[in-house]
């Protein structure tokens, strides 16, 4: 898998201060994609053991001021991206359980709830930010989203309860 970039303290992509990791490669094409370059997989670097350790590093030296994870992309569901994003929110939260993790997809929480591979990274994740982005239905004053199609949702909740439970509206 590969990453395009980490924004260290991040307070646009979740709430609160946040690591940001945006890995490539994305399968959507979004019209007017705000980041296309990532719909590469190749584009970017390596994410390495010593990435890895590089953002577990800044979260222990961090601890109190930061809030949790967002994965973002291209998009973190991409297959490729997928089992190495797993052994990383794994190894995540051992170290740091009561941070949070967001998770953006170009999937419906209704595709991905049907596809044990995708469900497979989505359920070590909090909030997802879901759907693709439609550049006709842009709102820059939403929440977390582009689009007013994509949803922020409690993946928690909605897992226990069987029912699609907004995060916000």
């Amino acid at each position: 898998m590969n990453y395009s970039g980490i924004k260290y303290t991040d307070m646009i992509n979740g709430e609160g201060i946040r690591v940001s990791l945006f890995v490539s490669g994305c399968s959507h094409y979004c019209k007017d994609c705000f980041n296309s370059d990532t719909w590469d997989p190749n584009y970017g670097s390596p994410f390495t053991e010593d990435i890895e350790n590089e953002i577990l590093n800044y979260f222990k030296k961090y601890d109190k001021s930061i809030k949790g994870l967002s994965l973002l992309g291209g998009d973190p569901t991409y297959l490729t991206n997928i089992d190495p994003l797993v052994a990383f929110i794994k190894r995540f939260k051992e170290s740091f359980p009561k941070k949070d993790i967001w998770i953006w997809s170009g999937f419906t929480w209704e595709v991905i709830i049907k596809n044990p591979k995708l469900l497979s990274l989505i359920e070590l994740c909090d909030v997802l930010v879901d759907g693709q982005f439609h550049i006709e239905e842009k709102d820059l004053n939403l929440k977390w989203r582009g689009s007013k199609n994509q949803r922020v949702i409690n993946i928690k909740k909605s897992l226990e309860l069987k029912e699609t439970i907004k995060y916000i509206d």
